[in-house]
């Protein structure tokens, strides 16, 4: 994992220490990234929070990310800033690296508050799952949902899937391992896959799953699927059993973009996909568990148990 550099199309800015408002760019022109400790600054995280909420104009702030330190903060200091923040329209809780803190073990909360707090919100990614819950009342605005984790908690999974999330264009789920809090089934996935609740729904990242196969096969006919114009199983484990039931399903043809990269296919099943999509104009990334590995091969010592999701602690 990396800090992010760019989020809702606007370059990330670490706030300054103790830099006067006279030195800082416009408010909306970046997105603020606040973080203390682990070579930025060695203030308490209270205290950057107070210098950032009374130095920067906080009406024109459109996108914000809370890295090392403050995402020790409780998301009432947040909902409080909500009468002053109310330009607010992206943003990212706990944009921590590998050294600063496993995935795994990033701390979330119930979303509730947060999404009734800022009604204007657009774009939501949060960085972790454990204690993560979502409302099933969803959020009028959301146009991006992005839950990148471990293991995510399969309640929460099954609330987004059901959640009413009306203008929601792009989600992407990271399901993890159960090992590390994980276990959604696709049962609890049933809502989203059947199309409910989503209608503006346009990208599905179904992630870092140790069940890709299952995905797939679901997928292969799930409604959700011809209103789609990318989609990802990325990240996990899919072999040949997975992209046989996709290839074997409905259409694929009418998408732009199909990811299916860190997979466990052969050579033969990479080819299939390949001719049976490229031609169609689908861009296919069928890259391995990472950019330089091969693909993987049924022939060698590992067998299926061998598998693995590309993030799990």
């Amino acid at each position: 994992m990396q800090h992010l550099e760019n989020f809702y199309g606007l370059p990330v800015l670490t706030v300054p220490p103790y830099t006067p408002a006279t030195l800082l760019p416009d408010a909306s022109s970046v997105a603020w990234r606040l973080a203390v400790g682990q070579g930025t600054t060695d203030e308490d995280y209270e205290v950057c929070w107070d210098r950032f909420t009374s130095t920067v104009e906080l009406e024109k702030v459109r996108a914000l990310v809370l890295g090392h330190g403050l995402h020790y903060m409780s998301d009432d200091k947040l909902i409080e800033m909500s009468d002053r923040l109310t330009g607010l329209e992206a943003l990212f809780l706990s944009d921590l690296e590998d050294e600063e803190e496993m995935i795994s073990s990033m701390y979330q909360s119930d979303l509730a508050p947060l999404l009734e707090a800022f009604p204007g919100l657009r774009e939501l990614a949060v960085r972790g799952g454990q204690g993560l819950d979502f409302p099933v009342t969803g959020h009028a605005g959301l146009r991006s949902l992005r839950v990148e984790s471990g293991g995510m908690p399969p309640g929460a999974a099954e609330k987004i899937a059901a959640a009413d999330l009306p203008s929601l264009e792009r989600l992407e789920l990271w399901l993890g391992d159960d090992n590390y809090g994980g276990g959604t089934t696709v049962e609890q996935l049933a809502p989203l896959l059947a199309g409910e609740r989503k209608p503006a729904l346009r990208h599905l990242g179904l992630q870092n799953s140790p069940i890709q196969d299952e995905l797939a096969a679901a997928l292969a006919s799930a409604p959700v699927v011809p209103r789609l114009t990318s989609l990802s199983l990325s990240m996990g484990t899919l072999s040949d059993e997975g992209a046989e039931a996709l290839l074997n399903g409905q259409p694929l043809t009418h998408l732009t973009e199909l990811d299916l990269s860190h997979h466990f296919l052969s050579h033969d099943m990479m080819l299939r996909i390949w001719t049976s999509l490229e031609p169609a104009g689908v861009r296919v990334n069928l890259y391995g568990r990472n950019d330089e590995e091969e693909p993987y091969d049924w022939d060698d010592e590992d067998d299926h148990d061998g598998r693995y999701i590309a993030v799990a602690e």
